[in-house]
């Protein structure tokens, strides 16, 4: 069967109450789809009174006219602020049915306590409440997500999207706070470990930072070239050889002594350290460049450093006070074994390598990591457009 794209909607009640999270757990642990694209968006005017018309095209027993009608009164601007919206776009065989099952149907008898299962994303995260005098008429309504019913309008709707898409950027500004100079923004990178098989992880990880109370401004999925790599990660080459080197230099001391039964001085050791404790540092940055690029230094051609790796990574910017921090409190240590209990890393790391996920350590460090990563370009509307024509 041929793979097609289709797309899900988070809705911006459903961002703002850090349940994007969640969302993304659910869609992840239980499709044999794949993420191709995520972008946060702000809709305009225009693009909403847009896709509420497109909604109305199909009405299917009312169901649509309702979404249009939510999405005119909740994802369009009020008062002049845009409203964060999170659009995800997967690819796969039949994924249209297979995301309407996961996110769910809006169906009236899911109004009593007793029916609601939890089993879809709306089960778990949406409202539809009737009034108790008329059970035809809708008191509040809350979709939490939406997703089309079919192909036709899966293309439909994500031409529309990538043409919104073409001329915004991927970071969302759509807040002025009364004290601008204590708002700081930072990096995220949810590593390649976590994308190697359909988990919960990468929204478990997201959700576990909601705790921060920060608001998620810019989302994207990315695959390092292996010149990316290079570059982001050429700081971490000199600190593993000062910090790896000395101690398997000792290391490969005490083990020649044990096996050779002979004394070794300090000048052997000094030796041993910039010969195989260099090569040993320099080994481990090399696979570090391999984990995160999918490609080995060395074992690339020239001409393909440049070309996007096989595995994937989710980069994320959080924004708000104290940014830098609050996240690398959640994050905890390099060293999974050496992270506190209920941290990011103590949860899902397994080594100093594959330790899950990357934290800007310094507003410095965002600067420097995020124009490598040139998070303000998406290619989210690429995607769409090459599988369109």
């Amino acid at each position: 069967m041929k793979e097609t794209l289709s797309y899900v909607l988070v809705s911006p009640y459903t961002i703002a109450k850090s349940r994007t999270g969640g969302v993304i757990a659910r869609l992840l642990s239980r499709l044999d789809l794949e993420l191709a694209g995520a972008q946060m968006i702000a809709p305009d005017e225009a693009f909403v009174r847009e896709y509420a018309a497109y909604l109305r095209v199909y009405n299917n027993g009312g169901d649509t006219s309702l979404l249009a009608d939510y999405v005119e009164q909740n994802m369009a601007p009020s008062e002049g602020r845009k409203h964060r919206s999170l659009f995800l776009l997967f690819r796969g065989e039949n994924p249209c049915n297979k995301l309407v099952d996961i996110c769910g149907h809006l169906y009236a008898e899911h109004i009593d306590t007793d029916s609601i299962t939890g089993e879809t994303i709306r089960d778990t995260y949406a409202d539809l409440i009737l009034s108790p005098d008329d059970r035809k008429t809708v008191t509040y309504f809350e979709p939490a997500v939406m997703t089309p019913r079919n192909q036709e309008e899966a293309d439909r709707d994500i031409r529309l999207f990538a043409q919104f898409l073409k001329g915004e950027e991927n970071i969302v500004r759509n807040i002025a706070y009364s004290s601008p100079e204590k708002m700081e923004q930072t990096l995220v990178i949810l590593k390649p470990d976590n994308w190697k098989y359909a988990s919960s992880r990468p929204g478990t990880i997201i959700d576990m930072f909601s705790r921060t109370g920060l608001r998620i401004v810019g989302i994207k999925v990315y695959s390092f070239s292996l010149t990316k790599a290079l570059e982001f990660y050429g700081p971490v080459e000199t600190a593993l050889k000062e910090k790896l080197a000395p101690a398997f230099g000792k290391k490969a001391r005490e083990t020649l002594e044990r096996e050779f039964l002979i004394p070794l001085n300090s000048e052997i050791e000094r030796l041993l350290t910039e010969s195989f404790g260099t090569e040993y540092a320099e080994e481990q940055f090399r696979l570090l460049i391999e984990f995160m690029s999918g490609v080995k230094p060395g074992a690339c051609p020239p001409e393909a450093s440049d070309i996007p790796g096989n595995v994937k990574c989710m980069i994320l910017i959080y924004e708000g006070e104290n940014a830098v921090k609050k996240i690398r409190d959640v994050l905890g240590p390099t060293d999974p074994l050496k992270a506190p209990g209920g941290t990011v890393r103590r949860e899902f790391g397994s080594s100093i390598m594959v330790n899950t996920a990357h934290a800007s350590d310094s507003p410095e460090s965002f600067d420097r990591e995020k124009d490598i990563v040139k998070i303000n370009e998406n290619s989210l509307a690429d995607i769409i457009n090459t599988y369109l024509t």
